[in-house]
């Protein structure tokens, strides 16, 4: 077993979208070769109702699928296909735009005010950029946990791991998507497949991610090496990207440890990224946006 060395160590940075939804950014708008398949993560955890009660008004996607995992609060939400519902917590939203939806998301604070998730863009290969848009929504109990005999616990949403197959099916880009808990001070080694790039977010109490022998021996993000001294450890809203191997190990700090932990096959195809729209030329692009003036966006006789 090769251990997958640290490649970068990366803080979420605040941003602002839709109407107003104050939210950190781990990664996206940029060059995003190095997390391929994957465009973009946002971090929604928020506990101030001003904040994000703005919510996402209603919005286009092509070429991509969001992927919505909610930890408090709800998100309702509607797209013109006719569906709509609540995003619960524990639940996941695995929305493949395809060939163009037209959606709104509405953060709903749960008692304490707490708005918590992330949103996960994954991009679709060319072959798939023009497919009928489709839901998966998937349920708090449906989703797999497993708990390993040291009490690391494992919610398994995407791929397969330990066994388990997430409920969450069919999706190009053959991801793993974990949620995964680790007792305090519990070193643990999990398996990714060697071909897939791979990272993990944490988003509740800190640990080590372990080279093959330094914890973090890598700078963080935007100073270089001759800068800075290694980051002892990944915290709250630390985003880990990891270099080629067959598993990540993690030390668990004194708190014990959160974190997401996504994989998946690199598309290798160019992109043409422009707001929530992304395809393989400029030319699709502005087509895209073209329709989106005409009226011609949605397909399938839907206006």
């Amino acid at each position: 077993m090769s251990i997958r060395p640290v490649k970068r160590l990366i803080k979420a940075k605040p941003t602002m979208e839709g109407a107003g939804v104050h939210l950190r950014r781990a990664f996206g708008f940029g060059n995003t070769t190095e997390f391929d398949p994957f465009l973009l993560l946002d971090d929604f955890r928020n506990d101030v109702p001003e904040d994000y009660l703005a919510g996402f008004p209603w919005h286009p996607h092509r070429g991509i699928e969001t992927i919505t995992y909610v930890l408090a609060g709800t998100v309702e939400h509607g797209d013109s296909l006719g569906n709509k519902g609540a995003i619960s917590p524990g639940d996941i939203q695995w929305m493949t735009a395809g060939s163009g939806i037209i959606h709104q998301e509405m953060p709903k604070g749960d008692a304490a005010g707490r708005m918590h998730g992330f949103q996960l863009w994954a991009n679709l290969p060319s072959a798939l950029k023009m497919t009928p848009p489709r839901y998966q929504e998937v349920k708090s109990p449906d989703i797999p946990v497993i708990t390993d005999d040291d009490g690391t616990r494992v919610r398994v949403i995407c791929g397969h791991f330990w066994g388990k197959s997430g409920p969450v099916d069919g999706i190009a880009a053959d991801p793993t998507y974990l949620d995964i808990s680790i007792a305090p001070g519990r070193r643990k080694a999990l398996p990714v497949g060697t071909t897939r790039h791979a990272f993990a977010y944490v988003f509740a109490g800190s640990g080590k991610f372990c080279n093959a022998s330094d914890p973090l021996a890598v700078p963080t993000e935007p100073v270089g090496w001759a800068d800075t001294n290694p980051p002892l450890s990944a915290d709250n809203r630390s985003l880990v990207l990891f270099d080629r191997g067959d598993e990540v190990v993690v030390q668990a700090g004194d708190e014990g440890i959160r974190f997401l932990l996504v994989s998946g096959k690199p598309l290798e195809e160019p992109v043409a990224w422009y707001g929530p729209i992304v395809m393989n030329t400029q030319e699709q692009l502005q087509q895209a946006f073209r329709e989106l003036d005409k009226g011609t966006f949605l397909k399938g006789g839907k206006t």
